[in-house]
């Protein structure tokens, strides 16, 4: 049966057109407002970034990356360039940001702030945002910087550690306090300060320091100050010996103290060897004592005699001045700091009774030496003599002008007069002394005794043996004997003001000792100068000459040993002074 005309069902072209045209006029509708959204919404960004943006509260939206970029170096917040403040170990300073190589990259953060994409979805989605944006700074770093600005700090700021110590100075105890060792980690303060950049507060950054306790504690200063240093230079000790009195000053006593630390605690010694040498201890003490005085030797009828018994002397040891001085350094006050010294008695080495076992009992040599009177040589001969009588040398020993006489200075008792300086008489402290050594040197010579040091003067001096002369010189000739006669020799010296005789006395090694000299050879002739200065003094020519004498040993009147002594003296120029 046909169907009706409701019944028709549609063609697609009658059905569907309607629909089509709807959904197109909608999608052209969307394109449209989608478009337009777009262009407000390019309009509303700007050109590379959106509006609203900021750096560090530096707004920078709607700009380029160069305009960006200005307005960031234009308007830097402060603590992007401000100083750190920094703490190492106690102390407080800043760091420079650029000097340590922390800086902003502002070509970065405004590559950073500019928008990453300019699609449609994007750009219509930020007109839908709150338009606010806050941009982190993009921050630089330079290694190189950093570590020497690190270093820098380091060197002003590291400090080595310091022991406490207390030393005696002119009398006074002073004290050197303990110090902290302190040192900067260089490599974790690198870190602490990028970290710390830029500076958001006033609070310092602390930098890690490595710190180095001493091992002395502060308080073991103060310890050892109150209980020994300062009472121990208080003031004068006080060493009494019988009825006699001896004060030694705080600053001699400070001069032996030395202070040691050990196991965290201060200790003093006192050097009771050195207290008792020093000149200020040791000239009062041999007074407050005494030493021994040994026997005067003469010589009669061949033999050796006692001309003055000696005596027996009081002697303080070093061990006896530092047991009574120790105690009372912990001591104050005047009475508390005086104590008994205790003495020992020295007997003397020759004596009546010794003479016998000594073997001192002939005279071994003896010779005098005359020369021109002279103030100067009455005073500095007689010296000497004094001096050198009543040595006493034992086998093996060496004997020394110059340790015996000592210096020839106006305080040991010496003057000035002529001596051979530089080829030349000249005026100078001890001269004279010169016939001394030659008087000693030939009672040497015929002792038979090894010389171990001599000289001759450098030319011949008429009044003494050629060949067989000496001259001594402090500080640079010396004369010296070793006595290799078996037994002890005592050394008998005297002077007048014209002669100085030296005579050894002990027991002869051999019966006699002759001295043979041979002729003068290689003669010269001296010249002629000028000498100037106050100490100028004029002298007569004299030929130059070089000469040999043999020291002849002889038992039973045969020669049994020979030696050969050769001196070269230079010519005696003629000088006249201005």
């Amino acid at each position: 049966m046909p169907r009706s005309r409701t019944d028709h069902a549609p063609t697609p072209r009658e059905g569907r057109r309607p629909r089509l045209r709807t959904a197109a006029i909608a999608t052209g509708v969307v394109a449209v407002a989608a478009g337009g959204l777009y262009v407000a919404g390019l309009l509303t960004a700007g050109e590379d970034i959106s509006a609203g943006t900021r750096v560090a509260g530096v707004d920078i939206g709607g700009m380029s990356r160069a305009q960006a970029e200005a307005r960031l170096a234009a308007e830097a917040p402060a603590a992007w360039s401000a100083p750190i403040p920094v703490k190492v170990g106690d102390r407080a300073t800043t760091v420079e940001p650029a000097s340590a190589g922390l800086t902003v990259d502002l070509a970065k953060t405004a590559d950073l702030a500019a928008d990453p994409s300019r699609d449609p979805f994007t750009v219509i989605g930020r007109l839908f945002s709150s338009g606010e944006r806050e941009i982190r700074p993009v921050f630089a770093y330079d290694a190189d910087k950093a570590r020497a600005a690190v270093t820098g700090l380091a060197k002003k700021n590291d400090r080595a550690v310091r022991e406490g110590s207390v030393a005696f100075r002119e009398g006074k105890a002073v004290a050197t306090r303990s110090v902290t060792g302190q040192k900067l980690d260089t490599g974790r303060a690198v870190e602490t300060l990028r970290a710390a950049y830029p500076a958001t507060g006033s609070a310092p950054v602390v930098l890690p320091v490595i710190m180095t306790e001493p091992k002395l504690p502060a308080a073991e200063v103060d310890r050892f100050l109150d209980s020994y240093a300062e009472p121990a230079v208080s003031g004068p000790v006080t060493l009494t010996a019988g009825s006699e009195r001896l004060r030694i000053a705080p600053s001699t006593l400070g001069d032996h103290l030395t202070v040691k630390a050990e196991n965290g605690r201060l200790d003093a010694a006192l050097d009771a060897e050195a207290l008792l040498r020093d000149p200020d201890v040791a000239r009062p003490i041999a007074s407050l004592t005494g030493a021994p005085v040994e026997a005067s030797l003469g010589v009669r009828d061949g033999r050796v005699v006692v001309e003055s018994e000696g005596r027996p002397g009081h002697e303080v040891t070093a061990k006896a001045l530092g047991d009574a001085v120790r105690p009372l350094l912990t001591r104050t006050g005047e009475a508390a700091r005086t104590a008994p010294v205790a003495t020992t008695v020295t007997q003397p080495e020759l004596t009546a009774d010794s003479l016998a076992r000594l073997g001192i009992t002939e005279q071994m040599s003896t010779f005098t030496v005359d020369f021109p009177s002279a103030p100067y040589r009455t005073t500095n001969i007689g010296r000497a003599a004094e001096l050198i009588n009543g040595s006493i040398v034992q086998p093996g020993e060496v004997w020394s002008f110059n340790r015996t006489v000592g210096e020839r200075t106006p305080d040991n008792g010496f003057v000035d007069g002529t001596m051979i300086l530089d080829g030349q008489y000249r005026s100078a402290p001890g001269g004279g002394v010169s016939a001394m050594a030659t008087t000693v040197f030939n009672a040497m010579f015929f002792a038979g005794v090894k010389p171990v040091e001599y000289g001759a003067h450098s030319f011949y001096i008429e009044r003494y043996p050629a060949g067989r002369e000496a001259t001594v010189a402090w500080g640079s000739l010396d004369l010296k004997f070793r006595n290799d006669s078996g037994k002890p020799i005592y050394i008998k010296a005297s002077a007048t003001d014209s002669s100085v005789t030296v005579s050894f006395l002990g027991t002869r090694k051999y019966d006699s000792v002759e001295a043979v000299a041979g002729p003068r050879t290689n003669l010269k002739e001296p010249s002629k100068r000028e000498g100037t200065g106050e100490a100028c003094v004029p002298q007569p020519p004299l030929e130059g000459f070089d000469i040999s004498v043999d020291r002849v040993f002889k038992d039973g009147g045969a020669e049994v040993k020979r030696e050969t002594f050769k001196t070269h003296y230079t010519p005696r120029d003629e000088v006249t002074c201005e």
